[in-house]
């Protein structure tokens, strides 16, 4: 397939943790951001109405993310918020954290084989509140310095507000939002340093010319995410995963469901490790059979490596290589479900008879 080219409809994607397919509601509003021309900085009409959308999306994704009186600071992407929050501070964090908060962090907080993560000190502290490969969620302490919400945001009942931490990072893709947008949230009276300077845009936190069509989208994505999550939308999804889950485990002998022992836990992941089967190799088998699948977090920019959470929650390095993970969307059908695991399964009848 060459660059750019559009992916075939038949396809089926069940990768929406590392990014969700771009909402229509998202879409709308990015187009018609397109027609606004003039700069947010500008005081003449045609950048009052580009400021205008800004602050509309902010509180749209301020409602949504139940962040009434927080500042949200629009960044390109929850990764940039982590730097612009962690900067400056030494926090300590986990292993299973994702390497846009360990790049920063002192990674010394314990793990447990359930992928719970212990917090000594919640004030020099980043926890997530979910986990993108596994979808364990934490239990957050209250005063914890850091959260990255950007997997849980959308998917589960979460408000900023009763988090009772400082900041919170998120992202707009991963919740049908466009790529290159997230926003840093932080608690009212708290403040962080920029790192990007300049013309002082977002309360002089982070200069730069705003990325009004990215901003619009994100509202238009956070607004739609809210309602739902309002709706039950998720709660078929979470039995579309169970579903898909006992089914592999049921006509099989090998496969772990990681996370499936937690207490709490994402509705729309399932994490599979099959033993003396690379999740690089499954990965590609699931693709040439039409199914869009990973092997653990998309942040390694094509990569295929072992995952780093599973080893910090135990498990072995070969295990940790041998891993899969599903991630189901509000689109998915059953029928989409059935049909993945019938592929699976018949690759992984052909590996057995290889072995």
């Amino acid at each position: 397939m060459s660059k750019g080219a559009r992916v075939p409809k038949s396809r089926i994607y069940l990768d929406h943790n590392a990014t969700a397919p771009l909402t229509a509601a998202a879409r709308e509003a990015m187009i018609a951001a397109m027609d606004v021309v003039g700069n947010p900085s500008s005081v003449h009409a045609e950048g009052r109405a580009a400021k205008g959308l800004i602050e509309a999306a902010r509180a749209q994704v301020a409602e949504a993310f139940g962040a009434s009186g927080a500042d949200i600071v629009f960044t390109s992407g929850a990764t940039e918020a982590a730097g612009l929050a962690m900067a400056g501070r030494e926090l300590h964090c986990a292993g299973i954290e994702h390497e846009a908060v360990t790049a920063w962090g002192v990674a010394d907080l314990p793990v447990d084989a359930k992928g719970r993560v212990t917090v000594g000190d919640p004030a020099t502290s980043a926890l997530q509140l979910a986990n993108s490969e596994t979808g364990v969620v934490q239990d957050l302490p209250q005063g914890l310095a850091l959260c990255d919400a950007t997997q849980g945001f959308g998917k589960i009942p979460v408000a900023f507000n009763w988090l009772g931490c400082d900041m919170a990072m998120i992202s707009a893709h991963k919740i049908g939002g466009p790529k290159g947008i997230g926003a840093l949230v932080l608690k009212q009276g708290f403040d962080v340093a920029a790192t990007i300077k300049g013309g002082g845009q977002e309360m002089g936190r982070r200069s730069g010319t705003e990325n009004v069509i990215g901003i619009a989208g994100f509202g238009a994505a956070a607004e739609r995410a809210a309602q739902m999550l309002a709706d039950g939308v998720w709660e078929r999804v979470a039995e579309m995963r169970d579903y898909l889950e006992a089914r592999l485990e049921a006509e099989t002998t090998g496969p772990i469901c990681v996370g499936k022992g937690a207490d709490k836990r994402l509705p729309n992941v399932a994490s599979i490790v099959t033993e003396g089967w690379k999740g690089e190799t499954q990965v590609m088998q699931m693709d040439l059979a039409g199914f869009a699948v990973s092997a653990g977090s998309a942040c390694s920019s094509g990569k295929v490596k072992a995952s780093k959470v599973l080893v910090a929650m135990g498990y072995t390095d070969e295990q940790a290589a041998c891993a899969m993970r599903v991630s189901l969307g509000p689109e998915t059908t059953m029928e989409e479900i059935e049909r993945f695991a019938d592929a699976w399964l018949a690759a992984y009848a052909r590996k057995m008879r290889a072995a």
